[in-house]
């Protein structure tokens, strides 16, 4: 039994396609659970109740970890640790792998230019920290060898079906409205995101290789290095609408964010859009040959699957 926690959405859809080239014993968990796979098991659970998390894990020889919190600091401070002691707890029990997929926030910004999976961790902003807490969690009991678990850290999503990114509400869903796509931070930066189809078939390949089992990984990306500008112009390109596009300074993003709520919050971890974002994939890359999505075919299929 391989087992999703909080599947669905953008990046748990994926994994969750990819596995069943694995398996065909797959748990799928979350508030509302819908199947992606034919054989896919549904179980409905709140995952933040230790009762039903532990009912989750029941069974499981790897559970993925896809679960997404509101995207609201207090929430994030409130859930996270709670939900990673409650998870620890319930894997060493039942003798379950772990395959956490992860983010970048607690990156020391200095080291943001080329981001491998030996950056130090020294977070700056709030979010960053709760992530660095719940990582280390999971790493410790790695080292106390109460279990096997795998950290699958990942850049920013964009693809078909991920709407919580800025690419997606602040530029896809403006040019849509014909409006002009709108940017938080540096437009000559270099950033890089990751293509979620390429997060399904590398997380499944992760969670059942044996070996890559205790570590870190990062998550396959393109290595070419793209300013922000680049990556809008590829999605006014791919839309056939060429706009002009518009920076958002700190009093704009404050305004917005009460229509945009993904703004408000991001003004924490903003730093990220201001200087050069590159995140390193070439250890995953090597050891499993492969390719990732490049940028231009990425955000032509993200706008020709979301349409």
């Amino acid at each position: 039994m391989q087992t999703i926690l909080g599947a669905g959405g953008g990046a748990g859809t994926e994994i969750l396609r990819e596995l069943s080239n694995y398996t065909k014993d797959i748990r799928v968990v979350s508030r509302n659970p819908k199947k992606v796979n034919e054989t896919d098991q549904l179980m409905k659970a709140d995952l933040t109740d230790p009762k039903q998390l532990d009912d989750a894990v029941k069974g499981s020889e790897v559970v993925y970890v896809t679960i997404a919190f509101e995207y609201k600091l207090k929430v994030w401070q409130e859930q996270w640790p709670r939900f990673m002691k409650n998870l620890i707890e319930s894997c060493v029990r039942h003798n379950a792998k772990v395959v956490f997929v992860d983010n970048v926030y607690m990156y020391d910004l200095k080291y943001l230019s080329d981001m491998t999976e030996e950056t130090p961790v020294n977070p700056v902003s709030k979010k960053g920290k709760v992530r660095a807490e719940v990582a280390r969690m999971l790493m410790d009991a790695v080292e106390k060898k109460n279990i096997q678990a795998i950290i699958a850290r990942a850049p920013d999503f964009y693809g078909p079906g991920v709407t919580g990114s800025m690419l997606y509400q602040t530029v896809y869903l403006n040019l849509l409205k014909n409006k002009n796509p709108q940017w938080l931070g540096g437009l000559d930066v270099a950033h890089n995101f990751i293509y979620n189809k390429d997060i399904g078939k590398s997380v499944a390949t992760l969670g059942n290789t044996p070996d890559a089992y205790n570590q870190v990984w990062h998550l396959p990306t393109t290595d070419q290095r793209l300013a922000n500008r680049q990556w809008i112009e590829l999605m006014m390109n791919a839309m056939n609408k060429q706009r002009k596009i518009q920076t958002m300074p700190d009093w704009m993003i404050s305004t917005l964010g009460i229509f945009v709520p993904i703004l408000k919050e991001l003004k924490d971890v903003g730093y990220q859009f201001r200087q050069d974002y590159f995140f390193n994939s070439s250890k995953f890359n090597k050891r499993f040959d492969f390719t990732p999505t490049t940028p231009e075919r990425g955000i032509k299929e993200t706008v020709s699957l979301n349409n």
